[in-house]
């Protein structure tokens, strides 16, 4: 079956500047978000990878779209490659006018050949709904199509660390045994049915949800890598993988390390 390639000129600049102080209340003032680096992000064609966290309420993408703009301004676009289930009904030209285009290969390839920069998080749901005792793991699940990607696009990775959204609740299951009994993937393109713990229901499994805590978010954007100047003319996939997951396995070390309270940062 054929893919539909996503038209990058429904996102609207008018309405991302328009989005941007909605954005600014929720990220600094609720989340007081933290973001260093962003000067990394090379001209031209960049794919940021990222590491996800906060599961239904997964603040990564304002916090660095916000950062972004205020380093780049709204003129330069910053595409996201989401998942399909916010591009049903009216969502659809909500999102597309903000920049996110549905998360498949060949809409990567063609944002990032446009020049253009885009984000994208390996780990997904699987990431972000990742239990509270691995809140300073970078685990992707073993996918590694961003590298490919990347290469096959001739642009550099510039990988982004997040520390702090994984605090928003208490989360304390994937949920996999449930999501297959209850045949998720089927429903809901999931495969996890998460159980966590927060405000004001307590237990939950996503229905209904629980608001996030203002836990304060530090974002750090590493320096890009350019795969075949460090990896040579043939790189190997599994390797660039390890090496990307490993720098930023050692920064969320260092950012876990200076956090001194939960939530408070």
């Amino acid at each position: 079956m054929s893919v539909q390639i996503a038209d990058l000129d429904v996102r609207s600049e008018a309405y991302v500047a328009r989005l941007l102080p909605i954005l600014r209340v929720a990220v600094k003032g609720w989340f007081r978000s933290e973001v260093s680096g962003m000067a990394n992000v090379p001209d031209g064609g960049a794919l940021l990878v990222s590491n996800h966290s906060g599961g239904l309420f997964a603040m990564d993408v304002p916090v660095i779209a916000l950062a972004f703009f205020d380093q780049f301004g709204t003129a330069r676009p910053l595409y996201v490659l989401s998942h399909d289930l916010l591009f049903t009904g009216i969502a659809k030209q909500l999102m597309s006018r903000a920049g996110f285009v549905p998360a498949n290969r060949d809409n990567a390839e063609h944002i990032l050949r446009s020049g253009a920069a885009t984000i994208v998080f390996p780990g997904g749901d699987y990431d972000a709904f990742r239990p509270t005792a691995d809140a300073n793991r970078i685990d992707f699940a073993g996918r590694t199509g961003y590298v490919r990607t990347a290469i096959e696009s001739g642009v550099p990775i510039v990988p982004v660390v997040s520390s702090g959204g994984q605090e928003a609740q208490l989360f304390l299951s994937r949920g996999e045994a449930l999501a297959k009994f209850l045949n998720l993937n089927e429903r809901m393109r999931s495969k996890l049915a998460p159980l966590s713990f927060g405000f004001p229901f307590g237990f939950s499994l996503g229905i209904p949800p629980n608001l996030p805590l203002p836990a304060k978010i530090r974002t750090k954007v590493l320096a890009p890598i350019d795969i075949r100047a460090e990896f040579g003319a043939d790189p190997d996939i599994a390797e660039v993988d390890r090496v990307v997951r490993s720098r930023m396995q050692q920064s969320l070390d260092q950012m876990a390390r200076e956090r001194r309270f939960p939530v408070l940062g």
